[in-house]
């Protein structure tokens, strides 16, 4: 069954002074899933998740929210929204647990049993009674979390939540987001500039350049539009598939332009024409090279 549609962004426009923030955005995000927006400093990350939960009024463009426009019906709307905007700030005297019950007052639903949840959720139990003083980034990260999804969010935004971590807080942070989709149906927006983290924690990424989104890359997905094949003879099996297939030949093997389903069928004709098959799999385009493609190589900007 197809996912539901949670998110919807239509031609959403923002201009600061007399610049142009965000042009024209159109996205939707589905219901569980993980969506990552890519890009680098400046491009318009920051500024889409405050207009999505109301601190920044858009020009132009609408954002429902399960149906519910947030310029109308905005308190309904955002009752559905979690969200770090930022870095998540504490009083550094206060124990986890006092945050905790400060941001339950706002939240009926957040009772004691679900403070126990959220506190195991994101493995604080043994620190949830020390000082926030005496917290790791990393722990103050999982606190803002725990506080974010109180009250059962259908979305939970995340700006940026990797900053200044270090790999095995990010590593840590990724376990806790994945256990909130897996374990709550939790749907996330994660903002990010490092490649390697959307692409080990997206379904789906939004590539995001100078305020405008330029790809939309499937990360999660059954199929593929790529064959690994490492046969021998080499040169006779380049020759064979290159006139069945568009290839690449790299120093381990070769890529071939054909779907996965395909994959008994190329096997069969190797073997029928004597070569030895020591692997064939399907490869997906990975976010990288879909963002170099789409940046045509720029890293750098």
């Amino acid at each position: 069954m197809d996912q539901q549609i949670l998110l919807k962004i239509s031609g959403l426009s923002k201009k600061i002074n007399t610049s142009s923030v965000l042009n024209d955005i159109f996205l939707t995000v589905k219901e569980g899933e993980i969506f990552g927006l890519l890009g680098p400093n400046g491009s318009g990350k920051t500024t889409l998740i405050k207009c999505i939960v109301g601190l920044i009024r858009p020009d132009s463009g609408s954002i429902q929210l399960n149906g519910l426009h947030i310029s109308t019906s905005f308190e309904k709307a955002i009752s559905s929204i979690g969200a770090i905007v930022e870095n998540p700030e504490f009083y550094e005297y206060m124990t986890g647990r006092d945050h905790l019950k400060m941001a339950a007052a706002f939240y009926p639903a957040a009772d004691s049993d679900r403070m126990k949840e959220v506190i195991e959720l994101v493995n604080l139990g043994k620190a949830i009674d020390d000082r926030v003083s005496t917290y790791s980034l990393g722990m103050k990260q999982r606190l803002g979390i725990a506080g974010a999804v109180l009250h059962k969010p259908k979305l939970l935004i995340l700006d940026e939540p990797q900053n200044g971590l270090d790999p095995a807080g990010m590593i840590e942070l990724r376990t806790y987001i994945k256990l909130l989709q897996k374990n709550e149906g939790t749907t996330i927006i994660c903002t990010s500039h490092l490649l390697n983290e959307m692409e080990d924690l997206c379904d789906r990424v939004a590539i995001l350049k100078s305020g405008s989104v330029i790809h939309i890359h499937q990360l999660k997905q059954e199929g593929s539009s790529r064959i690994f094949i490492k046969a021998e003879p080499f040169n006779k099996a380049r020759k064979l598939l290159s006139t069945h297939f568009s290839t690449i030949q790299k120093e381990n093997g070769l890529y071939i332009a054909a779907n996965a389903e395909r994959i008994p069928e190329i096997t069969r004709l190797l073997v029928a024409n004597s070569l030895e098959v020591y692997s064939i799999y399907p490869v997906k385009k990975s976010l990288e090279e879909a963002f170099l493609e789409v940046t045509e190589g720029r890293v750098g900007e």
